[in-house]
């Protein structure tokens, strides 16, 4: 029996930037120059702008507000964060790609979908910031907050600005973090969570925004016009969009995680989004807050895919969970948000993942075995009915009803981060099994730009994967330009107990990466097939020879190739702490912001709601 080993990169490749850990310092200046020009053009702008030293950002405001039927100071931000928003999804769903497809890049300067992606984090804070320098003559809501005698921000704003700040710390905690544990390919890296994390929340941040914006005028009564009412349902869709970046290596079918993680994170996602929708604006919201979310989506991978030639992803539709929520508020549960929250989410996480499932199983590469369903289901309902709760809370506070007491929205909120922490650390724990092999003969096939095989496999001991796993299958990938864009994945045919074989002949050639994977319960493991040689990690190649027998590894020591092991083991954990510790802070300041509003703006008159509630 063959051994293998996958050799991790060493300390000093990892630390010393390039390939192997971190980016170029050449690359790391150039942002961080600009970002100094940005910010000391942004506190030049506001001098400018606040001792009416220019005028035409007021002017540029001023036609904004005009065309949204919202003060200057919301206006413009709500437009600037159109663009900014699309362009960093835009720019994140290219970067994913072609990491799937041709692997690691040298650094934020050395991939093109980069720029997308570092233009929409600036431009997010760029919001953010310029909702704080508009206001000039005028409290902006009764909320705002006071930051000298005669300057008063709105709440809205401090939080897109902090979260599109916390997005763009990511950059650089990512190269130190490369440059300590080498390259973490996958999205799941805790400073690439950052990144996603802070760019998804801001949304919530956008829609306290417009919220102040219409309290600012509290006397005006009349109802959005059909088209603002659309717009709103549409942030509502970039609240989906943004609070579903995290499972996009499911999309592609590259996930490094167990299946289980997959069902919790949209229902999640969606009950809370389209609870939220549902209360704020009315009739059919969450039905087109699905429907956009679903064109960005589209367009998104179209471009990326056909277009840019690089791998394509899919995306949940969310669909059968709008119509849960929208047949659940014809009820007279409606009027008490809370309760419908939680059932709303309940629904969301049962019979609306049952209707997700159907699309999952006819578009996604891996679909949801039945085998699957008792541990989803277990993480899923109380993500969904937390998730649903806090979505409640939110629609209240964009309602002017205010928040329940502060005992009982504090524990709403501070459950459901500890029910998704709980659900996620259990999606995580996955297993290999011990002296677990698998015997894999290789035929020559045609050859297609370099060398492809067919592969016939034995698994030792053959009850390793059940009846019913979430998938035994051959991943080929980072192959660069050529078949399937860098990407393929072939789903064995399963011959008999513990056998299987390909469908497609597979690459082992050139930069393709070639690996069996298997994931059943809690099994998670790999064997490598075909890995070339990497300088610029220091290892070798693992050829693909005609019949071989080698032991089942973790998967993250094959699909993380790059990543640095030799670490004290407290390092990786008191890094991940600072991260996570980032991130609570900025839930916290959204729930703040969040109760802030509410405090100050409970009881008035709202404005652009199609439906009106005796709420209890």
């Amino acid at each position: 029996m063959s051994q293998v080993t996958v050799t991790p990169s060493s300390p000093i490749l990892a630390q010393s930037g390039g390939e192997g850990g971190g980016a170029a310092f050449d690359q790391i200046i150039g942002i961080s120059v600009a970002t100094a020009i940005i910010t000391v053009g942004l506190l030049w702008i506001a001098y400018l702008h606040r001792t009416r030293k220019i005028t035409w950002l007021q002017t540029t405001a001023d036609t904004a507000a005009r065309a949204l039927d919202r003060p200057p100071w919301v206006a413009l931000p709500l437009v600037t964060f159109v663009g900014t928003i699309l362009t960093a999804f835009f720019g994140f769903i290219w970067d994913v790609s072609l990491h799937i497809g041709r692997g690691r890049d040298d650094g934020p300067l050395a991939n093109p979908a980069h720029y997308f992606i570092l233009v929409g984090l600036f431009l997010l804070f760029i919001t953010g910031m310029l909702a704080m320098i508009l206001p000039r003559d005028e409290k902006p809501g009764p909320a705002a907050i006071k930051i000298t005698r005669t300057w008063y921000v709105p709440v809205g704003g401090v939080l897109v600005a902090g979260a599109g700040l916390y997005a763009l710390i990511g950059f650089p905690l990512d190269d130190v973090w490369h440059r300590v544990f080498g390259q973490d390919v996958t999205l799941w890296g805790p400073t690439h969570l950052m990144l996603i994390g802070g760019a998804g929340l801001s949304l919530i941040g956008v829609l306290l925004l417009d919220y102040e914006g219409r309290m600012a005028t509290p006397g005006d009564t009349e109802q959005d016009s059909r088209l603002i009412w659309f717009l709103r349902c549409g942030t509502f869709g970039g609240l989906l969009i943004g609070l579903s970046v995290f499972q996009i290596e499911y999309d592609f079918g590259v996930e490094q995680f167990r299946l289980v993680l997959q069902p919790m994170m949209i229902a999640g996602a969606a009950a809370f989004t389209l609870v939220a929708a549902r209360i704020v604006l009315g009739p059919f919201a969450a039905i087109v807050a699905v429907a956009v979310a679903g064109v960005v989506r589209a367009i998104t991978a179209l471009m990326v895919g056909p277009v840019l030639g690089a791998p394509t992803n899919v995306f949940e539709l969310c669909l059968g969970a709008a119509v849960l929520i929208e047949l659940l508020a014809l009820t007279p549960l409606i009027k008490n948000r809370v309760a419908f929250g939680a059932v709303g989410g309940l629904l969301v996480a049962t019979v609306g993942l049952w209707l997700e499932s159907l699309w999952i199983d006819a578009v996604y590469i891996y679909p949801w075995p039945t085998s699957m369903w008792p541990e989803a289901l277990a993480m899923a309902v109380p993500v969904g009915i937390a998730a649903g709760a806090c979505g409640a809370l939110l629609g209240r506070v964009l309602r002017s009803e205010g928040l329940p007491r502060p005992a009982i929205s504090r524990t709403i909120v501070v459950a459901t981060v500890v029910v998704i922490a709980g659900a996620t650390a259990n999606g995580l724990v996955a297993t290999v099994p011990d002296k677990a092999t698998a015997t894999i003969a290789l035929t020559e096939a045609a050859p297609d730009g370099g060398r492809m095989v067919d592969a016939e496999v034995r698994i030792d001991p053959p009850d390793l994967a059940g009846d019913n796993p979430a998938w035994v299958s051959i991943l080929s990938w980072q192959g660069g330009p050529g078949l399937g864009n860098g990407f393929t994945v072939d789903r064995l045919e399963r011959t008999g107990p513990g056998t299987y074989r390909t469908h497609e002949p597979v690459p082992v050639h050139g930069t393709w990466k070639t690996l069996l994977r298997v994931q059943d319960g809690r099994t998670m493991t790999a064997v490598p097939i075909y890995l070339p040689s990497d300088p610029g990690i220091g290892a070798e190649e693992l050829p693909a020879v005609a019949s071989s027998t080698r032991d089942f590894v973790p998967e993250i020591t094959i699909l993380q190739r790059e990543r640095n092991f030799d670490h004290p083991s407290w390092l990786f954990g008191a890094a991940s702490l600072v991260v996570l510790v980032c991130t609570l802070a900025l839930i916290t300041a959204l729930a703040w912001g969040a109760g802030r509003i509410s405090k100050y703006t409970q009881g008035q008159a709202t404005t652009g709601t199609r439906e009106d509630v005796k709420v209890t």
